[in-house]
């Protein structure tokens, strides 16, 4: 059991009449003595005589019945609602639960509680609660049939501890209007069982926009800890909010609802409110079971509800399930049962834990900082997104070559090796534009350096890929060795010299253990460290001219638990409670909590660490490669990090498992902000076969930062080194992508002008087909592309759901009508399924082996008519990697449409950069009659036309840069 400081009798401050005190006669109430599992922090119930007991009995039953008469007339008169955000009424009490509340001293309400709404008031981890335990918080206790051996952790379930209706809360005592909404004042009169209660907060509720409620609940008296991203300052209120909200004085509860249905999407009166110095924790139903983000968690894209706990703290770990993974993201997204939408986050980045429980109902428990929510309207999914991301702030627009296919692994041993795979790339002709190289290429491990044996030719290699129109990018891991001989490592003496090194409790650098042996670790919220860095980079950037950053291991990673000297033993390494991080304590393979930085301590900046590298390492790009975008792939990950850097999903390994998950990960990043995500194509860890390879190529063709990646003394696999049929399959589906990079790279700027997805999950499109909230095997890219790739062995077919309306084969044009219903397709293994959706338009380009050639092609445009012959579409262009195009205006946007057998282009935006771009053929899917003629800007033109209704125009040569028309009769 997770240890805390007990309070002393004296520390209690007991409200309500003297009857209520504890009665100093009764051995219950006595001093606890040296072993007791805890004793009360709150007033109990005085104990009554057998005969009293009995004359009370008698005398509940007679009320019970007499009730019961009433509210049986009541409610045939009024059915009981069926609002699902409230709890059910209160369950009869069974003769079980009878026998262990009434004769057990806890309150009859205990067994009232509905399974499904009891929260948990002793979420300890590693301890068997036990009656004496829970009682001796006041709470309800009714044992579940579950065997739990001694010493075990409790499996998750219907928590056998949890608050009685009565438990004391906060109360609200004032409440007045401010200028952005209301200010209040909340006083807890009792102390909770964690210490240091803090017994008067402020809260503020903010109406920002029409769409986005914000409030947060401080220390009316002290300033705490608050997270330092950037956050929109808006000094007017929202004239037309489309939420209300209601208030609870007592206890304090926060209804939200929304304005036009009064439906209710927040109502936090469900369990009691906590506000101690270290124990942070508020509960709401949920309208819904549907609930998505949560990052980062390795699990379907669907969360479960069924008491199911999340916890979050950034940790070095291989994916797996149940645990706290490289990122934290305390957003989520419910969907409403009537296909509306709305989303909730929760500025902390602070360890915390978050409860899901069928009710549905989710629980917030964190250990520090202050509670400070958003919420977000919609009312549809992708609204839902953009108004987060107006708060967090939109992803960068990634530079051109970031969306093209990268290679790497762990265990190339030289440089000479690499360049070979490079080259078997090329005589293939492999679509390739970006070459990687892992942490074998350093000299001993250490940042800013390469092996002068091994990787003597890296310089060669780089200027060559430059040469071939290709990118190189290098992994930097935070951690900097602090054992070299004086003189001989710059960036450790240099930034030792400008303290820009976390130090421990003490004021003394704080050394620990990563990949070159000892270390320390650079404080990225300490601006000087922002300006070492650059230089840093800098330098070697001098001798290795790399074009992108790999930052890795910056949870941030350590082999040691804490530092070499350990860390100190307070309330900073030991919380009164400590959320179900892996290791169970804050320091596991990471750094001391404890541990000072520039603007805090570890404790409450440890999960920010990826967030502030990618920032200075962003910045330190822009400065390097001068007005180009930076490319960053970070592990860790923070909300706002899209703004600075993309991100691959970690150590996963060749399994299908784990190639089935990497679309729930790719799916939930894109909710959070990040939408240049992806995952190790065809796997890290362990040995890949051939067919896992291809599918997994098939796939990672269509993740929106696309990598192949594998680990140190596995095989190879890279496309070259498999079979002739095995290697066309990766390549063909590489050229695929290549070819839809037009469509890609809109999609991009639409993510980061708007905050749209890239890659997206199906029911953002049909949000009242709740058939499609449950799906991860399939995703779309936008709105109108539809992937559904193989994800099982020895199979040559694939199941995948086709949402009501028609879709047509991006490869033939057939069309296939749907129900919204479920339809077998075939799958031979060089055959990914993809279907464009009626009512698009997608711009393709002829596809090269480096996106620099494949930029400059022509084009060829798809044309997906509707059941009423409509289609539109649109593309962004610009030169690709100079910064901020947009805002500057240095771009060129089109707009295609057809409509009565006419389809137009529309430059909305002009800019020399289209001038080099042709349209050289337009295919029309679903023409449903054959044309006789077939027009181009007024003139004759030769067509197509197909028996599945395909028209096509060919040798068009029409220049993007200027409008054109095309019509058939």
């Amino acid at each position: 059991m997770v240890s805390y400081k007990r309070l002393n009798p004296e520390e209690v401050y007991l409200s309500g009449p003297e009857s209520l005190a504890p009665n100093p006669d009764d051995p219950l109430d006595e001093d606890p003595k040296e072993g007791d599992a805890e004793f009360p922090l709150l007033s109990r119930r005085p104990q009554c005589s057998v005969t009293s007991a009995l004359l009370t009995l008698g005398g509940l039953i007679v009320i019970v019945l007499g009730v019961w008469l009433l509210g049986t007339v009541v409610w045939l008169r009024n059915p009981p609602s069926t609002d699902p955000h409230r709890p059910p009424p209160p369950a009869s009490a069974t003769p079980g639960d009878m026998q262990e509340t009434g004769a057990r001293g806890q309150p009859e309400s205990c067994s009232l509680v509905p399974e499904a709404w009891r929260f948990d008031c002793y979420p300890e981890r590693g301890v068997v609660v036990t009656m004496e335990m829970c009682q001796a918080r006041n709470c309800c206790f009714i044992p579940r049939e579950v065997t739990v051996k001694p010493g075990s952790q409790r499996p998750n379930g219907v928590p056998w501890c949890f608050y009685p209706p009565e438990f004391p809360s906060y109360t609200m005592v004032s409440l007045n209007d401010t200028a952005m909404g209301y200010e209040g004042t909340l006083i807890r009169k009792q102390q909770t069982y964690y210490p240091k209660d803090i017994e008067t907060l402020q809260l503020d509720v903010l109406y920002e926009s029409d769409n986005r409620l914000h409030v947060k609940i401080t220390d009316s008296a002290d300033k705490r800890f608050e997270v330092p991203i950037d956050v929109p300052e808006v000094k007017e209120r929202a004239s037309s909010p489309t939420y209300t909200v209601e208030f609870q004085k007592e206890p304090f509860g926060l209804i939200v609802k929304r304005a036009q249905s009064g439906a209710v999407l927040l109502n936090t009166s469900v369990a009691p409110l906590f506000y101690a110095d270290q124990f942070l924790q508020m509960s709401t139903s949920l309208p819904s079971p549907y609930v998505y983000g949560l990052g980062e968690h390795r699990s379907s894209f669907l969360h479960n509800i069924q008491w199911n706990t999340l916890t979050m703290w950034a940790r070095d770990v291989p994916p797996m399930e149940l645990t706290n993974l490289y990122g934290v993201h305390p957003f989520y997204l419910c969907m409403e049962p009537n296909g509306t939408a709305h989303g909730v986050f929760l500025l902390n980045s602070n360890a915390m834990d978050v409860v899901l429980q069928p009710a549905p109902a989710l629980t917030w428990r964190t250990i520090g900082g202050i509670l400070d929510f958003y919420i977000f309207m919609g009312p549809d999914p992708s609204s839902v997104i953009e108004q987060y991301l107006e708060v967090i702030g939109r992803p960068a627009m990634p530079i051109y070559w970031a969306l093209g296919f990268h290679l790497c692994r762990w265990g190339y041993k030289s440089s000479n090796r690499t360049w070979e795979v490079v080259k078997e790339m090329r005589n293939y002709g492999i679509p390739q534009d970006v070459q990687w190289n892992d942490i074998d290429y350093m000299d001993r491990a250490m940042d800013f350096t390469f092996d002068p044996v091994n990787f003597a030719t890296l310089p060669d290699l780089v200027k060559d890929l430059h040469r071939h129109d290709q990118r190189y990018v290098l992994m930097l891991d935070c951690g900097i060795s602090s054992t070299q001989p004086a003189g001989s490592y710059w960036p450790y003496e240099e930034g030792l010299r400008r303290g820009v090194f976390i130090n421990d409790s003490n004021g003394d650098t704080l050394i620990g253990k990563v990949w070159p042996g000892l270390t320390a670790y650079p404080d990225f919220s300490n601006p000087a460290t922002h300006d070492w860095w650059y230089e840093s980079l800098q330098k070697f950037h001098h001798r290795v001219p790399f074009d992108g950053l790999w930052i890795d291991m910056n949870e941030p990673s350590n082999f040691f638990d804490g530092s070499t000297k350990g860390c100190p033993d307070n309330e900073l390494e030991h919380p009164p409670y400590t959320p179900g991080i892996l290791g169970g304590i804050l320091r596991a393979k990471t750094l001391c909590a404890s541990a000072r930085q520039k603007t805090s301590t570890h404790y409450n900046l440890h999960s920010l660490y990826g967030l502030m590298e990618a920032k200075a390492s962003a910045s330190a790009l822009k400065r390097i490669l001068v007005g180009k975008r930076p490319f960053i792939i970070s592990r860790s990950t923070f909300p706002s990090q899209g703004v600075y850097s993309g991100h691959w999903l970690g150590d996963n390994k060749s399994q299908w498992k784990d190639m089935y998950t990497s679309i729930s990960g790719m799916l939930t990043f894109n909710l959070l902000g990040i939408p240049l995500v992806g995952a190790d194509i065809c796997g890290f860890g362990e040995e890949t076969t051939e067919e896992l390879c291809v599918r997994w190529t098939q796939l990672g063709a269509f993740y929106p930062f696309s990598r192949n990646h594998n680990a140190i003394d596995e095989q190879d696999q890279d496309p070259t080194v498999f079979s002739p049929a095995a290697r066309m399959a990766m390549k063909e589906a590489l050229l695929l992508r290549y070819s839809l990079f037009p469509f890609l790279y809109t999609l991009f700027h639409h993510a980061h002008i708007s905050g749209h997805t890239v890659a997206r999950p199906l029911f953002f499109e049909f949000p009242t087909d709740q058939k499609t909230y449950g799906i991860d095997k399939q995703f779309l890219w936008g709105k109108s592309l539809l992937v559904t790739p193989v994800l099982e062995s020895g199979v040559d077919f694939v199941v995948g759901y086709f949402p009501k309306g028609l879709w047509y084969d991006l490869y033939t044009g057939d069309s296939l009508i749907s129900s919204g219903e479920e339809i077998k397709l075939q799958a031979p293994l060089d055959k990914i399924n993809l279907h464009l959706r009626e009512g698009a338009i997608v711009p393709t380009q002829r596809p090269n082996t480096t996106l620099w050639v494949s930029t400059g092609q022509p084009l060829h445009l798809i044309s997906c008519l509707s059941a009423e012959s409509s289609a539109e579409g649109d593309m962004f262009w610009d030169d690709g990697d100079s910064l901020d195009t947009y805002e500057t205006g240095q771009y060129a946007y089109i707009q295609f449409r057809v409509e009565k057998n006419t389809m137009t282009s529309e430059v909305l935006h002009g800019h020399e950069e289209a001038s080099y771009l042709t349209v050289e053929s337009v295919s029309f899917y679903g023409v449903k009659t054959e044309p006789s003629n077939v027009t181009v800007n007024s003139q004759d033109a030769e067509f197509t036309y197909t028996t599945n209704q395909v028209l096509t125009v060919k040798d068009l040569g029409l220049n993007l840069s200027q409008n054109f028309t095309i019509s058939w009769t």
